[in-house]
C-alpha cells in the first residue's frame, strides 16, 4: 500500500474513532475524551503503518515502538483523568466561550476532527520512516531513538511526581515545586516537546523526512500559545492566586533551568 492509500486510510480511522470518542462526550457532559483519542491514535497509527508497510522490518518495529509506547503510557496517564471525573478546565472554558456563540456541540465535533487530523500530520515521520527500504542504521535514526529514551523517561518522572504530590491531601490548593518542577513550571511538556524533536531527528534520515522537521515546530506552537502552558496557566491563577504568580516569577516556563531568586 502506497503513502498516499495509508494516509487517507489513517485519516478516515482517527476520524471515526473521535466521531465515537465526540458522542460519548456529548453524552456524558465531558469532552476531555479528545485527549484520550488524541494520544491513544498515535498507537493505532503505529501499527497501521508497520503493518501495512514495506520499509526495512527493523526501522519499522523500531520507529512503530517509539511511538506506540509513548502513545499508550499518555492514553493510560490521561484515561486516570479523565474517565469518571469532572470536564476538564480547559473544556468547561470553551463550553463557555462558545455558548454565546451557538452550536456548541457542532463547534467541539469540528474541534474532535481537527485533533484527528494533527494526529496524521504527526505521524508522518513514522510513515516516512516505515516506507525507507534502506538496510542498516542511520545515525541519526541512532540519535532519535536516544533522545526518545531520555524524553520519555523525563516525562515519567514529571508525571509521576506531579500524581503523588496531589495524592498527599497535604498539598490541596498548593503549588508543585519539587523534583523536576522546581526548575520548570511544566517539565512534562519540555519532555513531551523533547519526544517529538526524537521522531523529527529519525525522520530525517529517510527519503522526503525533511517534512519531520514540521512536526516539533507545531507541537511548539500548541503546547506554548494554544491547548498546553496557556491554558494551564490561566486555570492555575485561578485557582492558586498569589501562589502561583510567584512560582511563575521565580521558575522557568519550559525548559528547566535554575530557581531565580
Amino acid at each position: 500500500m502506497n503513502s498516499l492509500h495509508l494516509f487517507l486510510l489513517g485519516t478516515g480511522l482517527c476520524v471515526l474513532s473521535m466521531t465515537l470518542l465526540w458522542l460519548l462526550g456529548r453524552r456524558s457532559h465531558n469532552y476531555s475524551f479528545v485527549d484520550l483519542g488524541w494520544s491513544a491514535h498515535f498507537a493505532l497509527l503505529a501499527v497501521l503503518y508497520a503493518l501495512l508497510t514495506t520499509g526495512w522490518p527493523e526501522r519499522r518495529i523500531l520507529i512503530a515502538a517509539m511511538y506506540g509506547i509513548w502513545s499508550l503510557r499518555l492514553a493510560l496517564h490521561l484515561a486516570h483523568r479523565i474517565i469518571g471525573e469532572p470536564e476538564e478546565g480547559r473544556y468547561v472554558q470553551l463550553r463557555e466561550e462558545w455558548a454565546a456563540k451557538g452550536n456548541v456541540d457542532l463547534r467541539f465535533y469540528g474541534f474532535f476532527q481537527l485533533q484527528a487530523g494533527l494526529n496524521v500530520f504527526l505521524a508522518l515521520p513514522l510513515l516516512i520512516s516505515c516506507q525507507n527500504p534502506a538496510v542498516g542504521w542511520h545515525w541519526l535514526e541512532l540519535l532519535g531513538a536516544v533522545l526518545w529514551v531520555i524524553a520519555i523517561l523525563g516525562e515519567s518522572i514529571a508525571d509521576g511526581q506531579l500524581r503523588r504530590f496531589k495524592a498527599n491531601a497535604a498539598n490541596k490548593g498548593q503549588v508543585c515545586n519539587t523534583g523536576l518542577w522546581r526548575y520548570s513550571r511544566h517539565p512534562n511538556y519540555f519532555f513531551e516537546w523533547t519526544i517529538w524533536v526524537a521522531y523529527a531527528v529519525f525522520g530525517l534520515a529517510s527519503p522526503g523526512g525533511y517534512w519531520s522537521v514540521l512536526m516539533p515546530a507545531l507541537m511548539l506552537h500548541f503546547l506554548l500559545n494554544v491547548t498546553g502552558i496557556k491554558a494551564t496557566e490561566e486555570q492555575a491563577l485561578k485557582s492558586r492566586g498569589d501562589a502561583y504568580r510567584e512560582y511563575q516569577r521565580t521558575t522557568s516556563a519550559f525548559i528547566p533551568w535554575f530557581v531565580k531568586k
